[in-house]
């Protein structure tokens, strides 16, 4: 029961997070260092950008199933419900969370999710507009509006207040990759069913596919 409505709604759950932890950072900006309240803004920056792919306009499973995986079943295959809580709360979350939790201790781990920005920003802007040839995609708006800005402001602070060495750096990137890689395209393809109950509604498709389904 508590998983079905997970599956449905974390994103929304994530729209209900991002104020509070605004709340938070606007409260407490000045007991956080620069860093410290990077990583949060950082955190609503992912809440946002979920929001905009799967609640408003909410297009992108449709999108990336048809555009990516030229699926004839867009609204289960190959990226289901189930999937998309793993990959963007399971994971995501709980990576984005830690990072800005441990800041200046863990800086590695903040480059790990700037590199999943990074990767966002590049799909988002590029892959998916020029494969489904479109100048828009859901998530677009947030990549350039919040991830661009996070990106560039992290790299400046590290690089200001010398907060990263070269262990932080080789371990981030790798991570960054593995968690690009594994922790969403392979998690994709891992956890893809055809007979899955895990379906989005007709909301999530692009409208051309939405009278079908």
């Amino acid at each position: 029961m508590i998983m079905n409505l997970l599956r449905k709604h974390w994103y929304d759950i994530g729209a209900v997070l991002s104020v509070i932890v605004g709340i938070y950072v606007f409260l407490y900006h000045g007991h956080l260092t620069s860093y410290q309240t990077l990583m949060w803004v950082s955190l609503v920056s992912l809440f946002l950008h979920q929001v905009e792919e799967y609640r408003i306009p909410g297009t992108f499973p449709g999108m990336v199933n048809t555009v990516m995986y030229h699926s004839e079943m867009p609204d289960r295959y190959p990226l289901n419900t189930n999937t998309a809580f793993y990959v963007n709360a399971a994971i995501g979350w709980t990576v984005y969370f830690l990072a800005a939790v441990f800041a200046e201790k863990a800086v590695w781990l903040g480059i790990a999710t700037i590199m999943i920005s990074i990767g966002n920003t590049i799909a988002h802007t590029f892959i998916f507009n020029i494969k489904g040839r479109t100048f828009y995609n859901a998530g677009l708006v947030t990549c350039w509006l919040l991830f661009a800005p996070c990106i560039y402001f992290f790299f400046s602070i590290i690089q200001s207040d010398r907060l990263a060495d070269t262990a932080d750096y080789c371990i981030g990137i790798a991570l960054g990759i593995i968690l690009n890689v594994v922790g969403i395209l392979k998690l994709i393809d891992w956890m893809a069913d055809k007979n899955t109950a895990y379906i989005f509604s007709r909301r999530n498709l692009l409208p051309e596919h939405r009278k079908n389904h």
